[in-house]
């Protein structure tokens, strides 16, 4: 049995209907997309950590919070089907309401990660070496995690299942918002989303001008940098910038239930446009890197001769084994997002070692 005297607030005439709708249809759409997505992002993490490749360690735990986030996703599917009510008890609604959460941050802050790792390596590729080691990495990866988790214990302390003016048991909704909510909004708009939106403007800026001034890069692999630089930051603004501003707007104007109730639709779609961030990781991470879709092809073409269904038209467009491939060195093997020849200090590609 829920406790709602701590919870209790003022009951908000809410229309759920947008979220009622749009919401299962994104849970489904990213559940069926994102689930093998990053179950091919974690085993191309597991290749790169394989390789000594300190990148991996970060894309592992990146996947490893969008897995935890796509597992929540049933039981928020139900709590929309069922008119945004809570059919579970209390505890379950935190965890999953800290998953949901919490995964926007851990994802930034392992975002963030991987792109100073990449521009280190091209910038700076000798003078930060000791910043770049697998150990550092995993000394980095712990700190995120740590501070995610602190941030869990608060949440704990709070009610966070409350009745609506329909008699429902929302999960995680507070309207009009609590006021201990306002600080913690500012933080997370500051800390949460526009400083590392600064650090990857920073860093991706770094490394498209030192590309920009390399005269051994092919200009189909500049525009190709180019592009990934473009499209992660403009992913990184669609899937956080609205949901972090309209953070800080109902903390300002959110006083009573008229303006909450204005504001309602626009700000859960916010929240799902935070959701396609599990599908795009893997996608602008791994599926960009041309050694991953060549064994992707190959891990395909394994199956398809498993199976039986596997043409000679096929082999011969998609050779598993190639005689006249000249020999490769251990660090040319390695897996990479992007693999560019730079001038002058010998590194072989942009972002791994």
């Amino acid at each position: 049995m829920v406790n709602f005297t701590e919870n209790a607030t003022e009951k908000c005439n809410i229309n759920h209907d947008i979220h009622e709708t749009l919401s299962p249809v994104v849970y489904i759409f990213v559940f069926i997309l994102g689930l093998p997505a990053n179950c091919l992002s974690l085993y191309y993490g597991y290749l790169q950590i394989k390789a000594k490749n300190e990148l991996g360690i970060y894309l592992c735990n990146l996947t490893i919070a969008d897995l935890l986030y796509i597992f929540s996703l049933p039981f928020w599917l139900q709590y929309a089907l069922q008119h945004d009510n809570w059919t579970y008890d209390e505890l379950l609604c935190k965890i999953c309401g800290i998953i949901l959460y919490e995964n926007i941050y851990i994802s930034v802050g392992f975002l963030c990660c991987i792109s100073i790792d990449r521009y280190l390596a091209v910038v700076h590729p000798f003078r930060f070496q000791r910043f770049r080691t697998m150990k550092a990495a995993a000394i980095v990866s712990i700190i995120i995690w740590a501070k995610e988790i602190m941030t869990c214990c608060f949440v704990f302390t709070h009610g966070e299942i409350s009745m609506d003016a329909e008699s429902h048991l929302v999960c995680f909704e507070h309207y009009p918002i609590k006021k201990w909510e306002h600080n913690v909004n500012y933080y997370r708009f500051s800390a949460g989303f526009l400083f590392p939106f600064f650090l990857l403007a920073f860093s991706y800026c770094g490394i498209l001008r030192v590309v920009h001034k390399s005269p051994g890069t092919q200009k189909k692999k500049k525009i190709q940098i180019k592009r990934l630089v473009s499209s992660t930051v403009f992913i990184f603004l669609v899937c956080f910038g609205p949901y972090h501003i309209l953070l800080v707007i109902r903390s300002l104007l959110e006083n009573n239930c008229s303006f909450a109730e204005k504001i309602f639709n626009v700000y859960h779609i916010s929240l799902l446009l935070t959701t396609f961030n599990c599908v795009a990781d893997p996608v602008l991470y791994c599926f960009s890197s041309e050694s991953t879709y060549q064994n992707f092809v190959k891990m395909r073409d394994s199956c398809l001769t498993c199976l039986g269904h596997l043409s000679t038209e096929t082999k011969e467009s998609y050779p598993l084994n190639t005689t006249e491939t000249p020999k490769r060195t251990q660090h040319e093997q390695q897996p990479g997002l992007l693999q560019i020849p730079l001038d002058g200090a010998g590194m072989k590609d942009c972002f791994t070692t």
